[in-house]
């Protein structure tokens, strides 16, 4: 992990905790526990951030998309191989 560790105390479900037991060998537990806590962590500040942001693209200021993403994309590509042809 490599950061700094501090003990914490948390209340599981049983089945939970059996379940983590019965998989997880005791010296990996705290490892394997907060690694589950970093990936969902992640998930939750990804889910507020899509939360936060939508909306954000407006259509209207980007007309260069009104014939969609493929036609954008293909059209950025010509021109990029044709600068680099000269």
């Amino acid at each position: 992990m490599g950061s700094a560790t501090r003990q914490a105390n948390f209340v599981l479900p049983e089945e939970l905790l059996e379940e983590l037991k019965a998989n997880v060998s005791p010296r990996q537990q705290s490892r394997f526990v907060a690694e589950a806590l970093r990936k969902e962590l992640r998930r939750v500040r990804l889910a507020k951030a899509i939360e936060t942001s939508f909306g954000a693209w407006k259509e209207a200021e980007h007309p260069e998309l009104a014939r969609g993403a493929e036609t954008f994309v293909r059209r950025l590509r010509k021109s990029t191989r044709a600068k680099r042809r000269r």
